[in-house]
């Protein structure tokens, strides 16, 4: 344990190192992990001499991410990108190990062999398109949808492939087998809905009423389900993915998931440090031209064949380029591919290096392709014409923009909101109380669970667009930060804020907001207003009271509750 305390200790220094350099040459630190895997592995340094712990850790980082994602989906968005999810899978699939099973054998590789390098060039990696587009902040974008839909198509086609394989080598594939998987799967699935219908649902304003619990809840739920598949044969990855999707329907979800974000990106930096580390320099030159050109070919062809079904499928030229952009560099499941061929003596050191190169080469090159998709986009457009169809889909872009923020229900929320339905514009309610989720949801109201000290939260918000932001809370540190991060972010949006005192006021006008409501001195101004106008007449004070009364009975929501923020 202390060796490999060291190991690890000796591998995230000189991570940190090589991304100082990434981040002074403006380089995606993507690239700087894998450099890192590179510098700690066999090739030069030879720092980790126990591989199964980095491994270790980076599974973590996998079924963190996997799981970060499930919590993103839901029925809706299944059933929006679902079909052309599958189409691109299988077309990519299909096209692209016929192609390089054809190049494999010119380049004189055996049948078998060239099965699996074919099969190798047609997945794309779902690790490294996840996480860009999460550094992108574009998950929820249609692109980003449709990319994470084929990539989880392709992450089941490729279960079944490892089956598959697996069977052959010990002696054939057996329907047996796939039928005792099945079995199972459809076993662990209800009993995930049935534990989500008679125990989540009862129980899901407790396990959000405290970020730690939540946090917690949310981690061993993730990582006990990616257990359980794994035991039952599947991967850990799908386990994940099925954890996450199973609480995606949950309130919660989305704030469960900006607080597992910061262990998530520890650990994946783990699988790219693996990934690098698996790299030796002593087959490199024999195998590099063979490696640049499938390289090449996985680069160039992999991203046409996600533009021309996207193009038939009447999407714009934009979407299906940067969906496209996505697909252009070989999975991590390449790697497990080609290292289970050699261990059952289907192919030899060679290919596996073949493989390894590649991945590497196009990983690398994909990165950029994937971070500058935009600028690359306005220099290609005008050639890309023969992508798209006159007549278009009408695309929905799941990125929200909200105009109205309303930060905050109880303490006086429900008038804003009132005011924000009747203006007729795009708005959001963010609360961090479960009971008042519950509220906003019986009303239909659009509504965000989280917690305004979220900044995974705030840029959700999309805050250019908003051009106004309510905050009922009352805590001045809260306001504070949320003035300077509005003055950034979106400098002409208005700011209305609370506060408890004057001085108080006075601190938040000094920071830009436009107005700060004092609750203790609105109501003493209103009260005071309604008696000089009421000349101390008693019927017009009982008027008063019952129109009071009338508009609190409105208002339920109000008796008996407090606000957490």
């Amino acid at each position: 344990m202390p060796d490999a305390f060291a190991e690890l200790s000796a591998v995230i220094a000189v991570g940190v190192g090589i991304s100082l350099v990434m981040r002074l040459i403006r380089q995606p630190l993507v690239i700087g992990y894998i450099l890192t895997g590179v510098v700690v592995g066999p090739a030069v340094f030879k720092i980790v001499s126990s591989p199964e712990t980095i491994e270790l850790f980076a599974n973590f980082g996998i079924a963190l991410l996997l799981l970060i994602v499930g919590l993103g989906l839901n029925p809706r968005v299944i059933r929006e990108v679902g079909k052309i999810a599958l189409f691109i899978a299988i077309s990519k699939i299909l096209v692209a190990t016929s192609l390089g099973f054809v190049v494999a054998q010119a380049l004189g590789y055996g049948k078998r062999a060239a099965i699996y390098i074919g099969i190798c060039l047609s997945f794309s990696s779902t690790i490294i398109i996840l996480k860009l587009l999460s550094d992108k902040k574009e998950q929820s974008r249609l692109y980003g949808k449709i990319s994470i839909g084929f990539l989880l198509v392709e992450d089941l086609l490729a279960a079944l492939v490892l089956i598959g394989i697996s069977s052959a080598g010990t002696g054939g594939f057996s329907l047996n087998d796939l039928w005792t998987l099945s079995y199972k799967i459809v076993l662990i699935l209800l009993g995930l809905s049935t534990i989500r219908i008679l125990l989540l649902d009862r129980v899901k304003n407790w396990i959000g009423s405290s970020s730690e619990f939540l946090f917690l809840f949310t981690l061993g739920w993730g990582l006990g389900i990616a257990s359980l598949f794994k035991a039952a044969g599947f991967s850990l990855e799908l386990g994940a993915l099925v954890a996450g999707v199973a609480l995606a329907p949950l309130p919660y979800a989305s704030e469960a998931a900006a607080r597992l974000r910061p262990l998530r990106d520890f650990f994946i930096v783990l699988f790219f440090v693996l990934m690098g580390s698996h790299l030796q320099f002593n087959q490199v030159g024999a195998v590099l031209p063979e490696a640049l050109l499938l390289a090449g070919l996985v680069m160039i062809v992999n991203p046409i064949i996600v533009m021309s079904v996207m193009g038939f499928s009447g999407y714009t030229k934009k979407t299906s380029f940067k969906t496209a952009m996505t697909g252009g560099q070989l999975s991590e499941f390449a790697l497990i591919l080609v290292l289970l061929g050699l261990s059952l003596g289907q192919v030899n050191s060679q290919v596996v290096t073949l493989v390894t190169v590649t991945a590497l080469i196009t990983i690398a090159v994909s990165t950029y392709l994937i971070t500058y998709s935009d600028k690359l986009y306005d220099f290609f457009e005008g050639s890309l014409h023969l992508f798209e169809r006159r007549k278009l889909k009408n695309e929905h872009d799941g990125h929200r923009n909200y105009e109205l923020v309303l930060f905050g229900y109880l303490k006086g929320g429900a008038e804003f909101l009132k005011t924000f339905q009747k203006m007729g514009k795009s708005y959001i309610v963010v609360d961090y109380d479960p009971k008042v989720i519950d509220i906003l949801e019986n009303i239909s109201a659009n509504y965000m669970y989280g917690d305004v000290t979220d900044n995974e939260l705030l840029d959700e918000l999309n805050p250019k667009h908003v051009r106004l932001l309510v905050s009922t809370i009352t805590n001045l540190d809260i306001n504070r930060s949320l003035a300077r991060w509005l003055e950034k972010e979106s400098p002409n949006a208005v700011f209305v804020c609370s506060a408890e005192t004057a001085e108080e006021a006075a601190e938040l006008y000094e920071l830009g907001a436009a107005y700060v409501m004092l609750p203790h001195y609105i109501g003493s101004e209103k009260i005071s207003a309604f008696i000089k106008k009421s000349e101390l007449k008693k019927s017009e004070f009982k008027k008063f009271r019952e129109k009071h009364l009338a508009y609190l009975e409105s208002h339920p929501e109000y008796f008996g509750s407090t606000s957490t923020d």
